[in-house]
């Protein structure tokens, strides 16, 4: 029964870390249509947020309260994040709208520069972020299975983002302003939205999840210059497979990567299990070619 309800448990965990990275990249790639190739990189600038956040507490605070600097380092890798974002769509994204192969290329090149200009602020080695005692440790259940404090944040942390998204897509006017452009951009600029107000918004809202996804992963282990490089595949793959711009479908896609990537890697290894998995994603797109749940528009295009 241990071993049954561990592995539930690792595919929840897997899951929640696919779609707190995946989470951003829904918003810039799903509803935008930009490929965002320097997305792993906004997670490196976050990750790297959190250890400066880190330092910072390190170095001026009494040491009883360094237990507390993560809590302060999720807003900050948020807002650090979301600056460079806006810059960044401000700069040049705004240029690139509907020249899907032109941004696919000058983000890919941003994301070298930020890999380079990170590794001559903090070095090529990898860095460690100390986690909070607060979070060692775990929660033991049925017959002393052990789950960890940090996954079960992470997870909390993966509820609270989709909790937030989903009032401020749903339930804000800035939320259906951006639903009002990702249907009918014409439309919505002859009723007077600002479609570029709402293009920058959502461009930096998705740059600021992708920095709390790099704020969690330094729970993981220790985080260098190539950090985002490891999910943004993984991340693509999510929103490929829930439906472009649905942001059910990511949650659908998150849990179903996770769940089958443990179970493959139970029943083989981990170099095959994501072999199998990306097999069995590939087949189902030749299936289901616009992922687990579709978006309806109302553009004539």
């Amino acid at each position: 029964m241990d071993v049954y309800v561990l592995q539930l448990f690792n595919g929840l965990s897997i899951s929640s870390i696919l779609l707190l990275v995946a989470l951003g990249l829904a918003i810039t790639f799903g509803l935008m249509k930009v490929i965002n190739m320097a997305h792993g990189e906004l997670i490196m600038i976050g990750a790297y947020s959190t250890y400066l956040t880190q330092n910072l507490f390190k170095d001026y605070l009494p040491e009883s309260m360094f237990d507390w600097y993560f809590v302060l380092a999720i807003p900050v890798s948020f807002g650090i994040a979301f600056v460079f974002g806006l810059i960044l769509e401000m700069s040049l994204i705004r240029f690139l709208y509907g020249r899907p192969l032109d941004s696919l290329l000058a983000t890919w090149g941003v994301g070298l520069v930020l890999q380079q200009v990170a590794r001559s602020i903090f070095g090529a080695p990898n860095v460690a972020v100390k986690s909070p005692t607060w979070l060692d440790g775990g929660l033991r259940i049925v017959d002393g299975t052990l789950l960890p404090y940090k996954r079960l944040f992470i997870i909390a942390l993966v509820i609270v983002c989709l909790a937030a998204m989903y009032v401020y897509i749903y339930r804000s006017h800035e939320g259906r302003r951006m639903r009002a452009v990702m249907q009918n951009r014409d439309m919505a600029a002859c009723l007077g939205v600002s479609t570029r107000r709402v293009d920058s918004m959502t461009f930096a809202i998705g740059s600021g999840i992708a920095g709390i996804a790099g704020c969690a992963l330094t729970l993981m282990g220790p985080i260098g210059p190539s950090l985002g490089t490891y999910y943004i595949v993984d991340a693509f793959m999510v929103v490929v497979l829930g439906g472009v711009g649905k942001l059910v479908g990511t949650v659908l896609g998150a849990v179903g990567i996770g769940m089958f990537n443990t179970l493959f890697e139970y029943w083989t290894n981990a170099s095959l299990g994501k072999v199998l998995v990306f097999v069995c994603i590939v087949a189902f797109l030749q299936w289901r070619p616009m992922g687990l749940v579709a978006m309806r528009t109302r553009s004539l295009d």
